[in-house]
């Protein structure tokens, strides 16, 4: 199938030609059509399969054959997505699908002064796509409505609820006028978001393209593991070693992803982090770093990893493995891409091994164990885990004795105190 078999007008076609589109990915291919028909839509793919250009493209086109703007543009399209870096990315394949059309897009996000967001919507737009906080808080200066919205797309859906985002899209909801055109756009679903959709989309159908097995095909696989200890150490290794490309590095906090860079910093080899603790300019520059190859490595959480767009990725390091499955399907997609192979290394520490366990379920085969490395796993030297604080349970230990200061616990039972709530981390 080719985008003309899609029916698109030439405007858009020619556009695609300019980026060296000529066939349609399987989310686009399967989604286009059901949003050229005005249909709402849940869909779900992960990330590098092209999801932007199946959302797009559409409401361009719709746009296009839509009645020219008498006096000032009204706002016609809005496109939500959790992190900056997204909304950009977004912004730009507008811009560049729009390029033979006089379709008018822009971008708004926070972190940045707002005067140049705001004299670009006074100039009047058509398209415009925001993170939640900016977009709400110039809603509330008045210097922007959602009146005229006639197509709506929420991006990465999941990292919205994740995010704590929910309250925002709830008040984003009331303002949007009740007939549109709804869009979801996720690289994962799960069921929270699948009970929320049908609650905001009205008569949609669903395109899910799974990730597992087409991943875990193209990319190779492997384990390390290893002590908490002793992962910097084998991560600075690999880098000098093997891993000698660009390699993107999964840390699950903010904190940790600091932390290794500093660590890789003091071993010579170039790094930067990326996540919301750091500023708008910071971002950029690192991730233009990374691109450009004067860092070899960029370390990253998963939610800001979401909007990094990187064609050539040679390597992922899950340095700490995630604690939901379908997290690690998004992250090794990140190499791979466009037929290219692809490295994907996790080390494992013995609190991480359920992890382990429930990503090879979803992913359904075993990936391959490295034995022989120079930091391997010593019983002796882990810690008791911690599985509380990664949301599992475990029981906690018990104080020798049935006694407290010498009297009996309450009904002089050891498990006496049981039926107290417990904390949740």
């Amino acid at each position: 199938m080719t985008f003309k078999e899609l029916g698109l007008v030439e405007p858009i076609l020619r556009a695609l030609q300019d980026q060296g589109y000529e066939n349609p990915t399987p989310i686009q291919a399967q989604s286009i059509p059901v949003l050229l028909k005005g249909k709402d839509l849940l869909g779900v793919a992960q990330t590098g399969t092209g999801k932007t250009a199946a959302f797009s493209i559409p409401i361009l086109q719709h746009l296009y054959n839509g009645a020219p703007p008498k006096g000032r543009r009204p706002i016609k399209a809005l496109v939500v997505t959790p992190t900056r870096e997204l909304a950009i990315q977004i912004d730009e394949n507008f811009k560049a699908y729009a390029k033979y059309t006089d379709i008018r897009n822009t971008v708004i996000y926070g972190g940045v002064k707002q005067a140049q967001q705001v004299n670009r919507l006074k100039s009047g737009i058509d398209v415009l796509v925001a993170t939640p906080g900016r977009l709400l808080d110039l809603i509330n200066q008045g210097f922007i409505t959602l009146k005229h919205i006639e197509y709506f797309v929420l991006d990465e859906a999941d990292q919205m609820l994740d995010m704590g985002f929910i309250h925002d899209i709830k008040k984003l909801l009331k303002l949007l006028p009740h007939e549109r055109q709804s869009l979801f756009f996720s690289a994962t679903m799960p069921k929270t978001i699948v009970e929320l959709s049908r609650q905001i989309l009205g008569d949609f159908e669903r395109v899910t393209i799974a990730p597992e097995k087409t991943t875990a095909e193209k990319v190779e696989q492997q384990i390390y593991h290893v002590n908490k200890k002793n992962k910097t150490d084998l991560l600075i290794e690999l880098l000098e070693t093997k891993l000698l490309d660009s390699t993107l590095i999964f840390s699950r906090t903010k904190h940790g992803a600091n932390k290794i860079v500093k660590d890789l910093e003091k071993a010579g080899i170039g790094s930067a982090a990326i996540h919301g603790n750091k500023s708008q300019a910071a971002r950029q520059r690192a991730l233009g770093d990374f691109k450009d190859g004067k860092i070899q490595t960029l370390v990253a959480t998963d939610i800001a990893a979401r909007g990094i767009d990187i064609d050539e990725l040679s390597y992922v390091v899950n340095y700490d493995l995630p604690n939901v499955a379908e997290s690690y399907v998004h992250r090794i997609g990140r190499t791979g891409r466009a037929g290219a192979s692809g490295l994907a290394v996790s080390f494992c520490m013995l609190e991480e091994r359920p992890f382990l366990k429930d990503i090879e379920k979803l992913i359904q085969q075993q990936i391959p164990v490295i034995e022989e490395h120079d930091f391997p796993f010593k019983m002796e030297d882990a810690a008791e885990p911690s599985l509380k604080k990664q949301g599992q349970r475990g029981r906690r230990p018990q104080r020798s004795g049935g006694s407290n200061n010498g009297k009996p616990k309450s009904g002089g039972s050891k498990n006496a105190g049981a039926n107290k709530p417990r904390r949740r981390y």
